[in-house]
């Protein structure tokens, strides 16, 4: 059975449906910003999201994992789409998925339970490390030329107080209830606050506007030729790659936080499946996403009812609520990722660096900023 509606100890749906959509609001900037990274509209990475978010929580190996387009595949897939144009992209990104299904098949994702601890370590630490980077960005604007700078005077102070605000809900609400997952309500609380004061804060729609119609399928118009395989078979490879270490190591992050084991082979193919349904319908692509998923386990998700709602939820943003969604301060999604750094982030490790063995030391700090100087989120 794919779900049941009844609450186990593999998940319950009224949290599987509520922290989906906290994801999805979540998602929305996310998809926008690596669109943008690829070089390619918004819609293609709003697509992203919906197409390898649904089949992946459907087919994949790993309940509660939130899957969509990421910065790591986006910095792959700028030139091929600068080279060449999105048609290619989307024909590697088919071809990327079949790889993945290969991959699965043959069952070699079974590896990932051989990655060493310091490895898992510096990898979600660099992670943490990315995603907190990657949020400063909505503390700068464009100027007169064009260059962003970061906000000052008054624009700043109201932005710092909202993601704070944001942040001590998400902290102290589920002292008194964990009814409702406290990302939602932060998010809500300050969309509502921003509106009804009239504070000047930048929302989602300042990004780009996410209206759009169901994506509709489409056989990537290339030549069917040895000349264009030769020209995505590299980034296929590459986009393979990536997909799977981040998917796999997202899957095994997931595992020690929720006690249970994932399908390392299974991902494979789901993640493959994705991708490769995805390219054929105007999406640019994608794989886990360490820090959807943690919103989602955060919250209260933890079956697949959470990834396929989050998905569903997102399409209907797309076709009917992209005014409403439109309008959330992009400071109270800066503060649920701000959450998701500090509780991503393992503190412990600092603690123990001095005390483990220096080779171990090493293979944590060389994996947190290989992680960090390639952008791997």
């Amino acid at each position: 059975m794919l779900f049941s509606f009844e609450c186990t100890e593999r998940g319950c749906p009224k949290n599987d449906l509520l922290s989906g959509l906290t994801v999805a609001l979540a998602l929305v900037p996310e998809a926008v910003a690596f669109a943008f990274v690829a070089g390619v509209g918004p819609l293609v990475g709003l697509y992203a999201a919906f197409m390898v978010g649904f089949i992946a929580a459907v087919v994949g190996g790993r309940p509660g994992m939130i899957s969509g387009a990421t910065g790591a595949l986006a910095v792959v897939m700028v030139t091929l789409v600068a080279d060449h144009g999105v048609e290619y992209l989307f024909a590697a990104v088919v071809l990327m998925g079949l790889i993945q299904i290969t991959v699965g098949l043959l069952r070699l994702g079974k590896f990932i339970r051989i990655v060493p601890h310091p490895v898992m370590l510096g990898f979600v630490n660099g992670l943490a490390i990315v995603i907190f980077l990657a949020q400063l960005n909505t503390f700068k604007v464009e100027n007169a030329t064009g260059e962003l700078q970061w906000l000052q005077g008054q624009s700043l102070w109201i932005m710092l107080g909202l993601v704070a605000l944001t942040m001590a809900i998400i902290h102290f609400l589920p002292k008194l209830t964990k009814a409702v997952p406290s990302s939602l309500v932060a998010i809500v609380t300050v969309s509502l606050l921003v509106i009804f004061v009239g504070l000047e804060s930048r929302t989602v729609g300042d990004l780009a506007s996410i209206a759009g119609g169901f994506p509709e399928f489409s056989i990537p118009g290339v030549p069917f030729t040895l000349e264009t395989l030769m020209i995505i078979l590299p980034y296929s490879i590459i986009l393979a790659a990536i997909g799977l270490i981040e998917s796999l190591l997202t899957l095994s992050l997931i595992d020690e936080i929720t006690e249970t084991r994932g399908q390392g082979n299974r991902e494979c193919v789901g993640q493959g499946v994705a991708n490769t349904v995805t390219g054929m319908f105007g999406g640019m692509g994608g794989c886990a996403m360490i820090g959807q998923s943690m919103i989602n386990i955060n919250s209260g998700g933890r079956g697949r009812l959470s990834g396929i709602s989050a998905a569903l939820f997102l399409l209907v943003f797309i076709l009917f609520a992209s005014d409403l969604i439109e309008i959330i301060p992009l400071a109270a999604l800066t503060g649920v990722m701000f959450m998701v750094v500090i509780g991503t982030f393992e503190w412990s490790s600092l603690r123990i660096i001095r005390k483990i063995p220096t080779s171990d030391a090493f293979v944590l700090i060389l994996v947190s900023g290989v992680t960090v100087a390639t952008d791997l989120a």
